[in-house]
């Protein structure tokens, strides 16, 4: 591949006290590709994720998308950069008080225009939810129930939607199937790559679970210890032939990873 990746992280770090979370993190992830990014809990994976998005100031490092530093440009274009971006929260993180549609429409509202330049009102929102609801597997009806009527599943696809109802440029998963039995998971997936190949997006994929992530991810990373400490084909992930990698994927207790005690 050549010319600039969609997003390039060069000698990312980030401590929390004494704890440094991110260790010189250097990560290009290509236009129109999906990655998938591994490692156990407290690894940095969703750090990362939270400093992209702008809502962690990284300690040092860079990141770019299409070229641009989201570090040391104005708040403004950062702000528009950003924009570009659309987030499945690993629970949902729907709004209690909003209705399915709304919850949708909320995305859409901040984000699209009406052929005036104006801000779409709150039942152009809501019309336009129906669609979005079709393209994760949801009836256009489900958008006036309350997300506390829906069950894990659904909260998922109602997540999917909204995260992908401004058409982003950039989408970004945080742990997509945790709370998930294997074949909503595994439906799941499904929804997340049809979703990213139809909008021609490019995917970050945060995951601990190896079968999403060879089924979400082209291209694959693992983080331990802040550091990115093996980069290739998601298909390889469960034969990588790296020690800690294949002690990660296939669920070993010997190996190079150590359990630390917590102090």
């Amino acid at each position: 591949m050549s010319g600039t990746p969609k997003i390039r992280i060069r000698g990312l770090t980030k401590s929390f006290g004494e704890k440094k979370v991110l260790d010189g993190i250097d990560l290009d992830v290509e236009a129109g590709t999906s990655y998938v990014i591994i490692g156990g809990s407290g690894s940095g994976k969703s750090v990362l994720l939270r400093c992209i998005l702008g809502l962690i100031v990284p300690d040092e490092g860079s990141i770019e998308i299409d070229g641009e530093d989201l570090l040391t440009t104005t708040s403004a274009r950062r702000a528009a950069l950003v924009a570009r971006i659309g987030m499945l929260f690993q629970n949902g993180a729907l709004f209690d008080s909003m209705s399915v549609a709304d919850n949708i429409g909320f995305g859409l509202r901040a984000k699209l225009r009406d052929g005036a330049g104006h801000k779409l009102s709150r039942a152009e929102a809501r019309e336009r939810s129906g669609d979005i609801l079709k393209q994760v597997g949801l009836d256009p009806s489900v958008g006036l129930l309350s997300p506390s009527e829906l069950s894990g599943g659904m909260q998922k696809r109602v997540g999917l939607a909204r995260a992908i109802a401004g058409t982003p440029e950039i989408l970004f998963f945080d742990e997509p199937t945790t709370g998930l039995d294997p074949i909503m998971g595994a439906v799941i997936d499904g929804l997340i790559v049809d979703c990213v190949k139809r909008l021609g997006s490019t995917a970050i994929a945060i995951t601990h679970d190896m079968a999403s992530a060879r089924r979400i991810g082209d291209q694959a990373a693992m983080l331990y210890h802040g550091k990115l400490v093996w980069k290739g084909l998601a298909s390889n992930l469960m034969n990588s032939g790296d020690p800690m990698v294949d002690q990660f994927t296939h669920g070993r207790r010997e190996g190079p990873i150590k359990m630390e005690l917590r102090r």
